[in-house]
């Protein structure tokens, strides 16, 4: 089990920690429902070092980017992110990520913690320009600092102007007394925020700092299962669960990230998989009735016959009912359409809904 660079502090102040991804993470500290509710509301701070950080470099960048991505990153200026997928050989996903354009021919790419070795091997067997390439996972620190409140709480840490940063868009600035922080308008929560790169060094400075400044606006440590239930209620995909090596972009409901104006891998079967038509789709669904639905319970029509199954589902503290996403055949996939979550062998009706569930 690796620990990150903050695993003491959270041992310390009584998160219960869990192995995740080969990582001791803090999984909760006050409850779930408590955490949720904070970061909805005010702030709060994840630490998600855990995920990978690769560097590519050099002339050639670029090319090796565009070539095992989906999304067109030659639209990216220095400053911006953007979210993608790596598509394998087979019409399912090695792993969605978020890419920096950090300067002239440096790109950082963000990868998911269970990833980071199957992602560095894929990523380098199609270099064959000759990009220069750093995996730079194990000596970086990423928090998240979310919520409606985090911009406020915030300024006082940084000399640019928190307010000026647009979604999905970054800088590399001061940020609680350490030079070259980066500093990104990302998040998993839809509740607004950063997200803070930093040397495993600098990153207990910068949490102390962050909990100082924050202090007179509530500002808590929040774990990775508020983490999911907030990323639940958006409706963003969660590698694993809602994504993986069998499911297509396409069907995933990520069309808007898979650009056909470039080659890349796999992109002539995507391309004609997107003329055809896909014959099953990632749903959100809301339960009508009484139930939470979870991971892997069954997804059934009117007749009780299976026809999918629930890839992400939680009771949503946001909206105090069970809401959930899972492939279905395409003649089930509208929005209003009727299904049903088998849970404990009872059917519970739910109907087909266009995420985001919460809207601000």
């Amino acid at each position: 089990m690796k620990n990150t660079a903050l695993t003491h502090v959270h041992e310390a102040i009584g998160a219960k920690m869990v192995p995740f991804a080969g990582y001791n993470m803090p999984v909760q500290y006050e409850g779930v429902n408590a955490e949720h509710e904070i970061v909805r509301n005010g702030v709060g701070v994840f630490d998600v070092s855990h995920m990978g950080e690769f560097l590519i470099s050099g002339p050639n960048a670029l090319d090796l980017i565009q070539k095992v991505s989906t999304n067109d990153a030659a639209t990216l200026t220095v400053g911006r992110a953007q979210y993608s997928c790596m598509p394998n050989e087979t019409g399912g996903i090695v792993d969605d990520l978020i890419i920096y354009k950090i300067k002239e021919e440096q790109y950082l790419l963000v990868v998911n913690a269970s990833n980071i070795d199957k992602d560095w091997a894929w990523i380098s067997s199609h270099n064959t320009v000759g990009a220069e390439m750093k995996n730079i996972s194990d000596d970086y620190s990423l928090l998240a600092i979310q919520g409606p409140k985090a911009v406020e709480a915030m300024q006082p840490l940084t000399s640019i102007d928190l307010s000026a940063i647009k979604y999905y868009h970054f800088e590399v600035a001061d940020f609680a007394g350490i030079e070259h922080v980066i500093i990104s308008a990302t998040g998993y929560t839809g509740s607004g925020g950063f997200e803070i790169y930093a040397k495993n060094s600098e990153i207990e400075q910068i949490w102390n700092k962050v909990f100082e400044a924050g202090a007179a606006y509530g500002i808590k440590p929040i774990g990775l299962a508020a983490r999911d239930t907030l990323r639940l209620e958006m409706g963003f995909c969660l590698y694993g669960n809602d994504i993986d090596d069998t499911t297509s972009p396409l069907e995933a409901g990520l069309g808007w990230i898979t650009k056909f104006t470039k080659n890349f891998v796999n992109s002539e079967a995507l391309k004609k998989q997107k003329e055809e038509g896909v014959t099953r789709k990632l749903v959100g669904f809301e339960l009508t009735e009484r139930g939470i639905p979870r991971h892997d319970y069954e997804i059934a029509d009117a007749n009780g016959t299976i026809i999918g199954k629930v890839t992400s589902g939680t009771m949503a503290p946001s909206l105090s009912k069970g809401i959930g996403m899972g492939y279905v055949p395409v003649e089930f996939a509208a929005e209003g359409s009727e299904i049903f979550i088998r849970i404990r062998k009872n059917d519970v009706p739910a109907k087909v809904v266009k995420p985001p569930f919460y809207k601000k």
